[in-house]
This record gives structure tokens, sequence and C-alpha cells, in this order.
């Protein structure tokens, strides 16, 4: 009797350890899979933020050459007699 309660016992423990197992081992790929989702987002942002940048700079020139161009019309032509 001693040794069947034993091995009951030592069958429940195995249990007990192979769930714990099986919870940290998700848990672990779990946290894994969010660091590399949470790079991926910020390499993306950062990729967005720099075309941002990019493209406000380029409108920034356009207007500064518009700006500038409306000057060059401005002087009147010279008529040569």
């Amino acid at each position: 009797m001693p040794v069947l309660v034993l091995i009951v016992v030592v069958f429940v423990l195995l249990t007990c350890l192979l769930l714990a197992a099986d919870r940290t081992v998700k848990a672990v790929r779990r946290g894994l899979r969010r660091r590399e989702a949470s790079q991926r987002l910020a390499a993306a942002a950062a990729r967005a933020e720099a075309r941002d940048r990019q493209r406000r700079a380029a409108q920034q020139a356009r207007e500064a050459l518009t700006s500038v161009m409306p000057t060059i019309h401005d002087v009147d032509t010279r008529h040569v007699d």
C-alpha cells in the first residue's frame, strides 16, 4: 500500500512539473515574440519618421524655391533701341 501511494504522489508531482515547464516555455516564447514585434514596430516607426522628415525637407525646399522665383519676374525686361 505505501508503494502505491508513493507511485501516485510521484505521478502527480511529475504531472505538475510538466505543466509548470509547459507554462514556462510558453511564457518565454510569448516574451520573445513580443520583443521581436516591438523591435519591428520601432524600426517601422523610425522609417516612417525618416520618410516624413525627408518629405518635409523637400516641401520646405519647394516652398523656398517658389518664394524666390516670383522675384525674378518682378524685374522689368530691358528694351534695347
